[in-house]
């Protein structure tokens, strides 16, 4: 076996062992730094250094890029929680759409938040007990909810233009586009992952209803019996609008406030117009468990970008680049699978990103690829591949705060979360194509 070969075969088995391991529960850390090492030792790395120098380059480097957004999203998130508007905005949703219809206002609750910066993890524990109460009522199968969590929160609202969220972030800042970089494309495919996810989500539980499938509630179900002091759901929005509005707000074609500050931003109107709804004796200890979670969500990631790095750093690593990057046809084509099998890799769109990005940019803009193009394919391709059963949001939503196991649950999310952004993504593809920017 030759050196490219058995590197090949080491990256293989890495991340056959990275999935497996993550199923079974195992530390992200853990399992980073076991898997890095398989592939250093397959990969002509001396150890020390893909850890010491490829390994800890990728973690502490994406670390120092985005921690501030991990950190004023969480902050965002805390106060949408606490102040329960949150609740508030998905409790509107759930009045508008009806109770016939209420399933599709738990992915349009995470959708509106995810929109405004809200972090998915946050949104998620938001979200969950409502969805919870949805599915009870309406008798719809409860291994479900985390398909609806899941697709409202990682797909069409999380890449689409304008979003203050990580995964535009990181093309924006690389390329030197903004956070609406190839709008018209990007709402299209957007908003045609939402729809074909929705009807997709109606279908899948109307399917297991139809086979005898009920509501079943869990031991630790908790569910409300009084009414709960809410905010006005349109008055929660108006945080989120104004954090949209304002890191989108562009004098002589330069943005005025930055991601950072327009969440950090929205997380003050938040505090302040819904001050009344939560315990202000408590707000160092909210922003201390902001600053925590925050660190433990970026920290997670970054394990999952360190690990990458050391791929990147293996032997086989730009054989199978270039393979990828050689695929016939429409040059996007290249750039989206390339996103895919990167962001598969790390398990996580953001971590793919972060690697993917710089690898990817200079070959394609040499092409004569708009940079506007190439981060909103990138952003959208990275949707996909990157919700595999090891995706740590995926883990910690489907056995964390839903209490499901894989085998029940990961089908549906694997169509929503995996098969629907693809979709999308042939959409940006075809269109992005016939229109360049």
């Amino acid at each position: 076996m030759d050196e490219v070969t058995l590197s090949v075969v080491g990256i293989i088995v890495a991340l056959g062992l990275v999935l497996y391991l993550i199923m079974k529960g195992v530390n992200i850390f853990v399992v980073a730094f076991l898997c890095a090492t398989i592939v250093a030792l397959t990969g002509e790395i001396n150890l020390y250094d893909a850890l010491k120098t490829h390994y800890m380059k990728g973690f502490v480097g994406f670390m120092q890029a985005n921690y501030l957004i991990f950190l004023t999203g969480t902050l965002l998130g805390k106060m949408m929680e606490v102040t329960n508007g949150a609740k508030a905005i998905a409790q509107l949703l759930v009045r508008l759409f009806g109770k016939d219809k209420a399933i599709i206002s738990v992915p349009l609750a995470c959708g509106i938040l995810g929109y405004g910066g809200v972090s998915a993890f946050v949104i998620s524990f938001c979200v969950f007990p409502i969805a919870l109460q949805i599915f009870r009522e309406a008798d719809l199968p409860r291994r479900f909810i985390p398909a609806a969590l899941t697709f409202g929160c990682s797909t069409f609202a999380m890449v689409a233009p304008g979003a203050p969220q990580i995964h535009n972030a990181i093309p924006a800042n690389i390329l030197g586009t903004d956070l609406m970089a190839g709008a018209v494309v990007g709402f299209i495919s957007c908003a045609a992952v939402l729809v074909i996810g929705c009807l997709w989500l109606f279908q899948i539980v109307n399917s297991a209803k139809k086979k005898g499938e009920h509501f079943v509630a869990k031991s630790m179900d908790v569910f409300s019996t009084e009414k709960e002091n809410l905010p006005n759901g349109f008055v929660a929005l108006i945080p989120l609008l104004v954090t949209i509005l304002i890191i989108n707000v562009k004098i002589n074609g330069q943005s005025i406030v930055h991601l950072e500050s327009g969440l950090l931003l929205g997380s003050i109107l938040a505090f302040v117009l819904m001050n009344k709804y939560q315990d202000n004796s408590k707000l160092l200890t909210n922003l201390a468990d902001s600053c925590k979670n925050s660190m433990g969500a970026i920290a997670n990631t970054c394990a999952v970008v360190g690990f990458g790095t050391v791929v990147q750093a293996a032997k086989a690593f730009p054989v199978i680049v270039n393979a990828v990057l050689d695929i016939p046809g429409p040059p996007l084509v290249g750039v989206a699978v390339a996103m895919n099998v990167i962001a598969g890799i790390c398990g996580s769109a953001s971590g793919g990103l972060g690697i993917a990005t710089p690898l990817i940019a200079p070959v394609y803009l040499a092409k004569g690829i708009s940079a506007a193009v190439l981060h909103r394919t990138l952003t959208i391709a990275s949707s996909a591949l990157d919700s595999l059963p090891h995706n740590g949001y995926i883990v910690t939503v489907t056995n964390g705060i839903c209490n499901e196991t894989h085998k029940d649950a990961y089908s549906a999310i694997f169509k929503l979360t995996v098969v629907t952004p693809a979709i999308g993504t042939v959409i940006a593809v075809i269109l992005f194509t016939m229109f360049p920017v």
